[in-house]
């Protein structure tokens, strides 16, 4: 990860406001330095057969995440993949090519391979077309699983591009007036440059929370509260987080959308935005769709789909009045009548900043269950288990 400096001001937030993580008793997780975290997620793809480049890049999107406070799409992640590989539904050395390449269009075949190699090399590949044409736009077929969508938008920033990233996964989500499990999660990513880090991002599913985070609740042991998951009978779910995770996985529950199970709060733009990610990244790049999209941990390949899309801002306007506008809307916004219990006025990407900013120089915390569970990994790897673990 790139965009790493920073002011004094916005550390001085980061460590003061920001790092505040789940309510659980500080002896139930350390603080692990993030290079060795990296480092041994890196050394169990190797040991899986995975090439050394690959391994950095999917071990580099799995910190990644963790260090942006993304916990549900973070190293917890590690024992699907791990999974995956051993089933064989994961290609560890795809022929991946790209099947249409016409001007600014482009659709990339990835093989069954790692999503994060596929998506990587497909956003890569918009950046070059939005170098040529104003904007590149490159779908993806026969992928996996790739991670935090925000990852990828933020290669586009790095050459002053805005980026956009969407991909459709596994079915997870009640459609609107539904109770089965039918659309992904679909999460949407949007990244814009700033004069000075944080740049603008957005990266967020389309469901009320991810899949991941109601597994790292039952990793953990916490509760789920009312209004995440309803049951195939129309009753909504609360309490014990594995067996309401059991329940989806049997198809006895699925998680809602955004705005939840009514029209009345917005139930229907979160199953509709999840609609055109599947229409985008699924129907239209020739990948699986709805329901037909697999598991990572399924008897055959997911066949999940994304959409990569890069536009070169200097092509449409001069950069520095593009960055200019940019700072204007958020002075504005930042001058806005603060609500009574906010603390802050934040714009997307700031906290997630600001905890990398934090965790890079104190640690990302693990809960001691996750902890064990990557030990597990290790020993049935037979690789030393050796991150650094960083004193309180």
């Amino acid at each position: 990860m790139k965009l790493n400096s920073h002011s004094k001001d916005l550390e001085t937030l980061g460590f003061n406001i920001y790092e505040k993580e789940m309510p659980i008793p500080s002896n139930e997780y350390v603080r692990v330095d993030a290079s060795s975290l990296k480092d041994f997620v890196k050394r169990v793809f190797i040991a899986l057969g995975v090439s050394s480049g690959d391994a950095e890049i999917v071990a580099d999107v799995l910190v990644a995440a963790d260090l942006m406070g993304i916990s549900s799409h973070g190293v917890q992640r590690l024992e699907r993949y791990v999974g995956g590989v051993k089933r064989g539904v994961i290609n560890l050395k795809p022929n991946m090519r790209f099947d249409v390449d016409f001007g600014a269009i482009a659709i990339l075949n990835a093989d069954n391979g790692f999503g994060q190699i596929a998506a990587l090399k497909a956003i890569e590949y918009a950046i070059d077309k939005a170098n040529r044409f104003g904007i590149g736009m490159v779908l993806v077929k026969h992928s996996h699983h790739f991670g935090i969508a925000g990852y990828y938008v933020l290669k586009a920033v790095e050459r002053n591009m805005i980026g956009i990233c969407m991909t459709n996964s596994e079915p997870l989500i009640a459609y609107i007036n539904s109770v089965e499990r039918y659309l992904g999660t679909n999460p949407i990513a949007f990244a814009a440059p700033r004069k000075t880090p944080p740049p603008i991002l957005f990266d967020a599913a389309m469901s009320i929370v991810p899949i991941g985070k109601i597994e790292i609740y039952g990793k953990i042991g916490r509760d789920i509260p009312m209004g995440w998951v309803i049951g195939v009978d129309g009753s909504l779910l609360h309490g014990d987080a594995k067996k309401i995770l059991s329940s989806i996985r049997r198809k006895e529950a699925a998680i809602l959308p955004i705005g939840g199970y009514l029209e009345d709060y917005g139930g229907h733009k979160g199953s509709g935005l999840a609609l055109i990610v599947d229409i985008l990244s699924g129907i239209l790049s020739g990948a699986a769709w709805g329901h037909h999209v697999l598991h990572t941990l399924s008897d055959k390949p997911a066949n999940v789909g994304h959409t990569l899309i890069a536009i070169d801002i200097s092509k449409f306007i001069d950069l520095e009045e593009f960055l200019n506008r940019v700072e204007a809307m958020v002075k504005e916004i930042k001058s806005l009548r603060k609500a009574p219990w906010a603390d802050n006025i934040w714009i997307p990407g700031e906290k997630a900043w600001l905890t990398m900013q934090t965790r890079l120089k104190i640690g990302i915390p693990i809960h001691q269950n996750l902890l064990n569970s990557l030990k597990s990994i290790a020993q049935q790897l037979n690789i030393e288990f050796d991150i650094e673990k960083i004193k309180k």
